[in-house]
């Protein structure tokens, strides 16, 4: 099946999962890459306190703020 019949089926309301290869499926420009940052340990108690008033991770909330401020400064350019 093609992508044009895909989206008609799909738009139509069908029953589409049966046609995806969920085993080989990828989400482009959403892999994951391991970086190492040293942060000073003050910084390391603010994003503690900030995650944990919010309710997340501070992996989460680390991934959050670079997010925005790189939407924001795409945004702007």
């Amino acid at each position: 099946m093609n992508s044009s019949e895909f989206d008609r089926r799909f738009d139509a309301g069908d029953a589409v999962i049966g046609e995806l290869d969920l085993d080989s499926a990828t989400r482009p420009r959403l892999q994951q890459k391991r970086v190492n940052v040293d942060f000073p340990f003050w910084m390391v108690e603010q994003l503690d306190r900030e995650a944990t008033r919010l309710g997340v991770t501070r992996q989460s909330i680390i991934k959050i703020w670079l997010a925005e401020r790189l939407e924001h400064s795409t945004a702007s350019s």
